[in-house]
């Protein structure tokens, strides 16, 4: 009876886990759906979740805190570009950040620094009149709220799993019943350390925003706007026209060394074929 019960579960195991994962009682079922929040409030005493109106476990959508990535570009500039890049590094060091890529000649630089996102805006206000002139900015932001919420649901779900499956490998008898629970095993722990990577990735986002600075002696000038109407579509066209026509031009002068090697030889061969094959019909005929 013990090997049959253990091949039921591993089968039974593999259908649960590729959806939500389902227990037995409905209340690990809304821990395993539930946000992380949502599933430590499910884990609390029930007296704990009986002291307000409202039940410990439910948590508006409204309420919960936004998970921002932020994003900065701001265009500086400054007469000595080497100076201000060096100014733009020091002030992020200073705010908790760090320095990442910077390419950056006495003319022109750019230098992209991470610092903790609360710290973003006093950092790009500041560097108007202080590092430089500010000739542009644009500051972004994206809720990945969602996202976050979703994977840890995910992670949680996916580590039941994994520990049900270390209890089955735990249980096997056989080479064959531990060689498949291994496999399995190991495919889930994979999936869920990728997961793991993928929250970690989202909050460092979230905890650091990036800021990209490019600084110049001489104004930058803004991205020119796409202009939109029958001009600018005729000049696209004509340009894809063009384009087209250099693409056959190129292919017509890669292709035409072989044909005077290998085609004026072959066009002289049949000439020379068709014309015997006129002259024994002449002779034929008469």
């Amino acid at each position: 009876m013990g090997r049959p019960v253990l091949w039921v579960g591993v089968a039974l195991l593999a259908l649960v886990s590729a959806g939500c994962s389902n227990s037995n009682t409905s209340g690990s079922a809304a821990y395993d759906a539930a946000p992380p929040q949502a599933a430590q409030n499910n884990a609390a005493p029930q007296e704990k979740q009986g002291q307000g109106n409202t039940p410990a476990a439910v948590q508006p959508v409204q309420q919960q805190e936004r998970q921002l990535v932020r994003t900065a570009t701001v265009d500086l500039r400054s007469d000595d570009v080497l100076k201000a890049i060096g100014e733009v590094k020091n002030r992020a060091q200073a705010a908790g950040g760090f320095a990442g890529q910077e390419n950056s000649t006495k003319e022109r630089g750019t230098v992209t620094v991470r610092v903790p996102s609360a710290e973003l805006d006093n950092l790009v206000k500041n560097l108007d009149g202080q590092v430089g002139e500010v000739t542009r900015s644009e500051v972004r932001s994206e809720d990945v709220t969602d996202q976050l919420v979703d994977v840890e649901a995910r992670i949680a779900t996916q580590k039941a799993s994994v520990e049900r499956l270390r209890v089955l490998f735990e249980r096997a008898g056989t080479t064959a019943e531990i060689a498949q629970i291994e496999s399995e095993l190991t495919k889930r722990q994979s999936e869920l350390e990728s997961m793991q990577r993928r929250s970690e990735s989202l909050k460092g986002k979230v905890a650091l925003a990036t800021l990209t600075v490019q600084v110049s002696t001489v104004p930058i000038a803004p991205p020119a706007p796409v202009e939109a109407g029958f001009g600018s579509a005729f000049l696209a066209g004509w340009h894809a026209v063009v384009t087209v026509f250099k693409a056959i031009t190129v292919g017509v002068g890669a292709l035409l060394p072989f044909v005077l090697v290998l085609g004026v030889p072959a066009a002289a061969v049949i000439y020379v074929l068709r014309r015997r094959k006129r002259v024994t019909r002449t002779n034929e005929a008469a």
